[in-house]
């Protein structure tokens, strides 16, 4: 009886403790308590309490340090040195650019949560309020997509006039340079509001204020390029262009085969020149945004220096420069055309172009330094540019097809009506709000001080995406008004620039195969890293001392993310606590619970796979998917508190929850379905899924309950709208859009008394709405200000459905 009793007592300490972290000294003390008292209680068992004592011996024995690290961690570290992978220097500047953020709690298997809710709500200026109410609302009002697209191939003079006088490239120029210093959540803003009524425009707008000359200068430059360069681009006086993917290194851009070489030259090149030690530069670039009007270029090339005029090394490696456009030697191209959308991009190419050394963005000193700096500002100008002009696009398509399918009728039914379009609107509305919570959480998170390198990643990958879904959706929904180009068309540019995003800023294949878990698990990984910073320490003592702490730390770890993701699968982390004790609960602890089946699959196939993960890409990039899937889903938990947590929109939160948590335990199945080691991928199974696959998509009545609330003129239409450009004027499909959404309920009252008094009852004969509006009034079915009313809705339906037609002359790209 007493040893029934001890022995549950040990079960539940074991599950206890390693459930929650508890320390070995404190693991042993417990299990010593338990063994005395079974000793003391139990009937005679002499070599099995002989074993339990031993065991006990040993576990107390990796107490001791000193012997741990002579008869463990030293001789696993011995290996552990021969198998790490060697690792180049432009790698290790990756894996050490940016800070860890939310993602990193995602990797622990227990998320702190106050480190996400307690992070301030980003929020705008009264200065950054006035500029999208004021100069960013009056630059949507100047742009005709069909004008920039087809008539131009380019944005008119006077908004290219408007872009440089009113700041639009110097928003992250500071103010004492004649910048506007905007906040990241400003920027994204900007962007998100230009991107709903013009990608081209928004693609123009956002390169300046991403990876370039000004993010550089900013963070890198001399004091000198500073006070020359800023003022200049502040005031448009420069237009500014980045050049670092060329023919032979488009993804793996660390591979760059542009030469600086160190010389002396002449500089300037006129006859006032003097010989100066400077750079022979050979390159070839493409791709290049801006470049066929940029005054100034940021150049990435490989630097050498093979008469050792800098010192004792040849190749310094990855460096940046600024180079004027009007360098001898240096060619700007003709201008690609990236399908249909005709913001500047082109290619730029340089043959024996000499420079002096103080081009050098940062000086001489910084000679050798680009890749550093081009990893820690892409990770910042990653998470804003795409995902911005992303969501902005998908703001406007969640906005324009809500209206068009309340409005649009087929079967004597609005075709919001019917379940095929719900869903459909419905996964629209939940993807648009996840990438604005994405969007708008990570850049106040930028604010705050991060430079979160593996959530930029995410949402380049995951936010474009989602992007490309809700285009396609959209499309589908519009059916014919969606195909017919012309100036009546609001979505087919936005629908043709979607490639454009999931191909720029790291192709979305290689960024979720190679980047999202391949720098996540090692950055990420609360031991992973400090293994391998104690496997490269010369001081081997220390070493072996750091390789001990993070061995055994990580031990505990694993075997602490397995009990807990057994214990949380089997009651679906109804007993975890959180800190959120409304609907939202639920979605807090099954992201726990996520969090740590999701370390523990990470530790088991890190430590079976070891570096050949890397080569399994399928399985990394569903690994990587896992670790999206909770972020995101903690964006719009966190987007959710934000906003104050209305009831109203809490469908949508839901279902964007559920679609997300469904995804990553559909990826987690996949990992395992398809991990090598079968026996391990079982025993994995059993303590990820012990009850099977429990987690179920967003349900038809939810979706019904989401679409009915981008359908109609509601507060949660307009909170998912903020930003878009969707000002009533003759200009502003998006407001004409919302117009007749808000006469609809209206409309649609009068349209069932004609049917039901008038047409079933054979007063009225007409076949098309103007005649049967007629011929209700003059029965008097309808009032004549009723009918005048009604008529006026339909007029303006019908100018929303139309389709443009053309003369054959008129196709002609740059017609009148």
């Amino acid at each position: 009886m007493y040893g029934a009793i001890i022995t549950v007592l040990f079960l539940a300490a074991v599950v206890g403790l390693t459930y929650l972290r508890r320390g070995l000294v404190i693991f042993c003390c417990t299990l010593t308590l338990l063994l005395i008292l079974y000793c003391l209680l139990a009937p005679p068992a002499h070599t099995w309490k002989t074993l339990l004592w031993a065991v006990t011996a040993l576990l107390w024995l990796l107490n001791v340090k000193p012997l741990r690290r002579t008869l463990i961690s030293g001789p696993f570290l011995k290996s552990y040195r021969r198998l790490l992978p060697s690792m180049s220097q432009t790698e290790k500047e990756a894996l050490e650019a940016g800070t860890v953020w939310w993602d990193g709690e995602l990797f622990t298997g227990a998320p702190r949560w106050e480190k996400l809710l307690s992070a301030k709500a980003p929020r705008l200026t009264q200065a950054e309020q006035a500029f999208l109410d004021g100069p960013c609302e009056q630059l949507c009002g100047m742009l005709d997509d069909w004008d920039i697209t087809h008539r131009r191939a380019d944005l008119p003079p006077e908004v290219w006039s408007f872009l440089t006088a009113n700041g639009f490239f110097a928003m992250i120029i500071p103010k004492h340079y004649g910048g506007l210093e905007f906040s990241a959540y400003a920027h994204s803003c900007v962007l998100a509001k230009v991107a709903s009524r013009s990608t081209t425009c928004s693609s123009i707008v956002a390169v300046p204020n991403s990876l370039g000359p000004a993010e550089l200068l900013n963070h890198y430059g001399t004091q000198a390029q500073k006070d020359y360069y800023l003022p200049r681009l502040a005031r448009g006086a420069e237009i500014p262009c980045f050049a670092l993917t060329g023919p032979r290194a488009g993804s793996d851009a660390a591979s760059l085969p542009d030469t600086g070489v160190v010389c002396r030259g002449v500089w300037p090149a006129d006859a006032a020149g003097q010989e100066v030690l400077g750079l022979r530069l050979n390159f070839s670039k493409r791709y290049i945004t801006l470049a066929p009007i940029a005054t100034v270029i940021g150049l990435a090339f490989r630097m050498f220096d093979p008469d050792q005029l800098l010192g004792e090394r040849t190749d310094l490696g990855i460096t940046v420069a600024l180079i004027p456009r009007e360098t001898p030697g240096v060619t700007i191209g003709r201008r690609h055309f990236p399908l249909n959308i005709p913001f500047q991009n082109g290619p730029i190419e340089g043959k024996d172009v000499f420079v002096p050394l103080d081009c050098l963005v940062g000086g001489p000193a910084m000679a050798g330094q680009g890749w550093r700096m081009l990893v820690e500002q892409l990770s910042v100008g990653r998470c804003i540019s795409l995902p911005s002009n992303a969501t902005g696009s998908a703001k406007a398509a969640v906005w324009a097809t809500g209206a068009y399918a309340r409005v649009r009728r087929q079967f004597n039914l609005p075709i919001a009506r019917f379940e095929g379009i719900e869903a459909v609107i419905a996964r629209m509305t939940g993807l648009t709000y996840t990438m604005d919570a994405a969007r708008s959480v990570t850049a106040g998170a930028i604010d705050g001080g991060e430079k979160p390198s593996v959530p930029s990643a995410m949402l380049k990958y995951h936010v474009t995406e989602m992007g490309r879904i809700v285009a396609n959706d959209a499309m589908d929904v519009h059916g014919g008004k969606g195909i017919c180009l012309g100036p009546s068309n609001y979505l087919a540019r936005s629908y043709q620039t979607v490639p454009v995003a999931i191909t720029v800023e790291g192709a979305n294949i290689l960024t979720r195969n190679l980047i999202i878990f391949g720098q996540g698990a090692i950055r990420c990984h609360p031991f992973v890293l400090k293994e391998m910073e104690a496997a490269r320490d010369p001081d081997r003592r220390a070493g072996v001392a750091q390789f001990d702490a993070a061995l055994f730390g990580h031990m505990g770890f694993t075997i602490s993310n397995a009990m807990r993701s057994l214990v949380m699968a089997l009651t679906f982390a109804r007993l975890r606590g959180v800190p959120d004790h409304g609907p939202t609960r639920r979605y807090y602890q099954h992201i726990e619970r996520f969090s740590a089946s999701f370390a523990f699959a990470v530790d088991v196939a890190m430590l079976t796979l070891g570096g050949y993960l890397k080569k399994k890409e399928s399985l990394s990039a569903r690994l990587g998917d896992v670790l999206s899937a909770m972020y995101l889903a903690s964006m719009v938990l966190k987007h959710y508190d934000n906003e104050g947590q209305p009831e109203a929109d809490l469908p949508i939160v839901e279902w964007a929850c559920r679609n997300l948590l469904y995804f990553a335990q559909e990826q987690l199945h996949g990992f395992l379905r398809n991990f090598p080691n079968r026996f391990l991928a079982g025993l994995m199974r059993l303590l990820i899924f012990p009850r099977g696959l429990t987690y179920f998509a967003p349900s038809d009545r939810l979706s019904r309950r989401v679409a009915d609330l981008v359908t109609a003129a509601t507060p949660t239409r307009e909170r998912l709208g903020l930003h878009a450009y969707t000002a009533l004027n003759d200009k502003s499909p998006l407001g004409l859009l919302q117009e007749v959404l808000t006469l609809a309920d209206a409309a649609e009252a009068l349209e069932k008394r004609i049917r039901e008094e008038g047409v079933k009852t054979g007063r009225v004969k007409a076949l098309d709405l103007p005649g049967r509006i007629s011929q209700s009034v003059a029965v008097g079915i309808l009032t004549e200000a009723e009918g005048a009313r009604l008529a006026e809705f339909d007029r303006k339906v019908m100018h929303i459905v139309r389709v443009d037609d053309f003369a054959p002359h008129e196709l002609i790209p740059g017609s009148a």
